[in-house]
C-alpha cells in the first residue's frame, strides 16, 4: 500500500501498520466534524475488501443491511440483525468501518451491549479490523472509551484526530509564501475541510466563493449546529458572544440575554464538541476563577468576524471581500499570537496567555524544573516594533506571580514587520530574543 496524502502521514502510517497486522483489531477514531476522520480511514483502506456504514440518526440496522446487500447479494437470504450481520461479513471483508458510531448510540440504548457480544463472540478471534468513528466527542469519551462502557478493555487502539499543525500548510499550499499561507490559516485554520476548498491564493479564491450563489459560507455554522445541537439559536448566541470578546460567563450571559440563568450546561457542551475552548492565566490552577472561553478554531473566529453580521449583503450580492481585507491585519494578531505560542511550546511544559484585571501578556512559558519564564508579546503590523512594546512587557512581568525573587526571567518580541534600530541595540544589550517573518518561517521549516 502506498500512502500518498498531503498530511497525516503519521496517521496514515499508524492505521498502515494495524491494517497489516495479524490480529483481531478494533480501533476508535474520533475528533470534532470537518477534521478528516473519514478521509483519512477511506485513503488508509483503499483497495482493501472493506464495508463502510454512515450511521444516521435512525432506522440503522436496516440501512447497514441494505449497505450489507449492495455488496454482496447473497445478504438477502440474511436475518436481519446486527450479530448475524457480522457473522456473515467476517468471511467476506477484511475491514468493517461504521462512521458516526453515536448515532447508532443515541437510536439504540443497547448497541454498546450489542458490540460487545459481537466483538468477544464473533470478531475476536479472526483478525478482522473494526473501525468505529465518531464526530461527538463526549459521546465517544463518555460512552466507548470511559471505564463504565460495556467496549471498555476491547479497543485495541484509539486515534483522536486533531488539526493540522500550521507548519504542515505548506504541503498543502506549495507555491504561496509564508505571508499568504498565515492569511489562509486566519480563515481555515487547521481544518482539513476547509483548506482543500482554497485553489491557490486565498483572496481571489474568497472573491469568487462569496460571490458564488451557493456558498457554503452562508449556513456552515448552522449545519456544524444542527448536527450536534437542538436548541441552535442559544449556542449560536454564545459562540456570537464570544466572538465579540465576552469571554467571562456574566459577560457571556448578559450579552445573549436569555431568561435562563445557568448556561454552563451549554458551555459544556461547545467544549465538549471543541467549537470552545476554556483557559485560565498560565500562572492558575485549571479551576481557576479566573477563567475565560474562546472559540476553539479559526474558522469560527472568522465566520463571525466577518461573514455572520454580513449575510443579508452577502444574500443580496452586494458583499465585497474587499472589506474583509480592510480589517484582516487587525483580525490577524490573535492568529499570530498561536503560531508564535507553538513556536515556544517544545522549549516549555507550560505555555499560554496571562491576564489580571486589565493586563495581559501574549505568551507567558513556564519550566518549573528550571524555575525559568519567559514573556513574550506578538506584534502583526506594518510597522516595526520599537522599544516602547518591550518596556510595557517588562512592567507587566512584574506583576506575573511565579517564583518571585528566585526565578530566571526569558523576554521575545515577535514582529511581522521587524524591529527598529533602536529596539535591536537594546535586545543586544538586555538579551532580548528577536523574531521576525523570516525568522520564525525557518525556526518552523525547521520543525
Amino acid at each position: 500500500m502506498v500512502i500518498q496524502f498531503r498530511d497525516r502521514k503519521q496517521e496514515l502510517e499508524t492505521l498502515v501498520k494495524i491494517i497489516r497486522s495479524d490480529r483481531f483489531e478494533f480501533i476508535i477514531l474520533y475528533g470534532r466534524r470537518r477534521i478528516g476522520k473519514t478521509e483519512l480511514i477511506l485513503h488508509a483502506t483503499h483497495g482493501e475488501k472493506r464495508i463502510y456504514y454512515l450511521a444516521t440518526g435512525e432506522n440503522n440496522l436496516n440501512r447497514f443491511y441494505n449497505v450489507c446487500l449492495s455488496h454482496f447479494p447473497e445478504a438477502s437470504k440474511l436475518k436481519i440483525e446486527w450479530e448475524v450481520l457480522f457473522d456473515f461479513l467476517i468471511n467476506h471483508v477484511d475491514i468493517i468501518i461504521i462512521d458516526e458510531f453515536q448515532n447508532l448510540i443515541g437510536e439504540d440504548k443497547n448497541i454498546l451491549s450489542i458490540f460487545q457480544s459481537i466483538i468477544d463472540q464473533k470478531l475476536k478471534s479472526t483478525k478482522i479490523k473494526l473501525f468505529l468513528l465518531g464526530s461527538s466527542v463526549s459521546i465517544i469519551t463518555s460512552k466507548v472509551l470511559s471505564y463504565q462502557s460495556p467496549l471498555y478493555g476491547r479497543r485495541t487502539g484509539s486515534m483522536k484526530i486533531k488539526k493540522i499543525a500550521f507548519g504542515d500548510l505548506k504541503e498543502f499550499f506549495p507555491k504561496l509564501n509564508f505571508e499568504q499561507i498565515i492569511d489562509i490559516y486566519g480563515f481555515a485554520g487547521g481544518i482539513p475541510y476547509y483548506l482543500v476548498r482554497i485553489d491557490n491564493e486565498f483572496w481571489p479564491w474568497l472573491k469568487k466563493e462569496i460571490g458564488y450563489e451557493a456558498t457554503f459560507l452562508r449556513d456552515e455554522i448552522d449545519f456544524l449546529m444542527r448536527y450536534e445541537f437542538s436548541d441552535v439559536g442559544t449556542y449560536k448566541l454564545i459562540l456570537e458572544a464570544i466572538a465579540n470578546g465576552k469571554t467571562k460567563i456574566n459577560e457571556i450571559k448578559d450579552h445573549i440575554r436569555v431568561s435562563r440563568t445557568d448556561i454552563s450546561p451549554y458551555i459544556k457542551n461547545l467544549i465538549e464538541v471543541d467549537l470552545i475552548k476554556r483557559e485560565v492565566p498560565i500562572t492558575e490552577n485549571v479551576k481557576s476563577r479566573f477563567g475565560r472561553y474562546f472559540l476553539a478554531d479559526n474558522f469560527l473566529k472568522f465566520w463571525f468576524k466577518f461573514i455572520y453580521p454580513n449575510l443579508s449583503s452577502i444574500e443580496e450580492g452586494t458583499f465585497k471581500a474587499d472589506s474583509i481585507k480592510t480589517d484582516y491585519a487587525s483580525y490577524l494578531g490573535y492568529i499570530f499570537e498561536d503560531i508564535c505560542k507553538d513556536l515556544v511550546i517544545k522549549d516549555y511544559p507550560k505555555v499560554g496567555r496571562w491576564w489580571h484585571k486589565e493586563n495581559e501578556i501574549d505568551i507567558v512559558a513556564l519550566n518549573d524544573g528550571k524555575k525559568e519564564i519567559l514573556f513574550a508579546e506578538c506584534k502583526w503590523s506594518d510597522s516595526e516594533v520599537d522599544v516602547g512594546l518591550y518596556n510595557s512587557l517588562k512592567d507587566k512581568a512584574k506583576l506575573v506571580d511565579w517564583n518571585t525573587g528566585k526565578r530566571i526571567e526569558k523576554f521575545a518580541l515577535f514582529s511581522k514587520s521587524g524591529f527598529t534600530s533602536k529596539m535591536a541595540k537594546l535586545a543586544k544589550k538586555e538579551k532580548v530574543m528577536l523574531y521576525d517573518l523570516k525568522k520564525i518561517e525557518k525556526m518552523i521549516k525547521k520543525r
